[in-house]
């Protein structure tokens, strides 16, 4: 059986398993060393304590990927901007479970009444890049060197997608 659910702290190995192979395989995570399952379940409990979701993507009992979101940025003025973040096994990527979770994660910050959705994502790619445009995020601008690994700089491609917002937003 196929689903897209709230995270639990049961699924926190598979998601730690997915997250360290994009650190140590991929250019999606700009860091280097692996978490361990401590760290990761403080991210989780933080989460949840902030009544932030992390989703995951079940297939047959099994966490093939997951996505979540978090402040764009500490200070309160960009309170109604998020930026997401998404990841899928390696072994199953390339089947839409990416876009089924971002998909996900839209209707919720749009039920939440954010303004902004925002997509940091490594400009070479391409497959996230036109996922988030298939979404109907829109390309603002690249900080070109803004990360080093694997022997080479890397650049980073923001992308947005504007909600609803509230109706009524105020300052402070």
């Amino acid at each position: 059986m196929i689903m897209i659910r709230q995270a639990v702290a049961n699924d926190l190995c598979e998601i730690l398993e997915i997250y360290n192979d994009a650190i140590l395989n991929t250019t999606a995570i700009y860091t280097y060393n692996v978490q361990t399952l401590e760290e990761r379940t403080l991210w989780f409990n933080k989460k949840n304590e902030d009544g932030i979701p992390v989703l995951v993507f079940e297939d047959n009992n099994k966490v093939i990927g997951f996505a979540t979101y978090g402040p764009f940025r500490a200070w309160p003025a960009y309170k109604y901007t998020i930026e997401h973040s998404v990841y899928v096994h390696n072994g199953y990527k390339r089947r839409g479970i990416g876009t089924e979770l971002v998909k996900e994660i839209i209707r919720i910050a749009d039920e939440r009444k954010f303004a902004t959705l925002v997509a940091g994502i490594d400009a070479f790619n391409h497959t996230s890049l036109k996922m988030h445009e298939k979404l109907g995020f829109e390309y603002s601008g690249t900080i070109k060197n803004a990360g080093f690994k694997f022997g080479k700089w890397l650049d980073l491609a923001f992308y947005q997608l504007n909600l609803s917002g509230p109706e009524n937003p105020i300052d402070g």
